[in-house]
């Protein structure tokens, strides 16, 4: 065991050291799909159904999303490491190569994904670096069959059999 001074990358390490999903959250956005990618997904409350992530502060992503009356929650699938890494790109074509599905009220959705939530923003909080993004949710699709990816370490992982 070793200790460490506090730091943005020692903290990323321990960090790290959590297990975490990966979802996809996407919606279309004057008729073009924008997404991101998060490994920050919490479930907060059944009753009413609250969801929630972090996205930072600096992202030039979530303006474009935090605007929209819908946005898709798709849960990464094991099939999904190189889909997540497109999707947290800085640059190019967030959705090449996945089959998507957008509703009526804009959400978009990725096929092969574990768990799609159809949700609305219920309230933005301030937290350093970053925003905690709440939201309701108001729509739920299960795909049973579909293991979820991790993020650990740095690194996406299946979960063992």
């Amino acid at each position: 065991m070793s200790s460490t001074d506090i730091s943005p990358a020692s903290l990323r390490e321990a960090f790290g050291h959590f297990p975490t999903g990966v979802i996809a959250i996407a919606a279309e956005v004057d008729g073009v799909r924008v997404g991101l990618a998060a490994s920050t997904f919490v479930p907060v409350s059944l009753d009413p159904p609250l969801v929630s992530f972090c996205v930072q502060n600096t992202s030039t992503t979530w303006p474009k999303l935090a605007d929209v009356p819908f946005l898709g929650i798709s849960v990464l699938g094991e099939a999904h490491d190189a889909a997540a890494k497109t999707l947290a790109a800085k640059t190019g074509d967030r959705f090449a190569g996945l089959e998507t599905e957008s509703r009526d009220s804009g959400a978009v959705f990725i096929h092969g994904t574990s768990v799609w939530l159809e949700s609305a923003i219920e309230q933005l909080v301030p937290a350093g670096d970053h925003t905690i993004v709440v939201l309701r949710v108001s729509d739920i699709t299960v795909h049973e069959d579909v293991a979820p990816i991790v993020f650990h370490r740095s690194t996406f992982r299946r979960l063992g059999a």
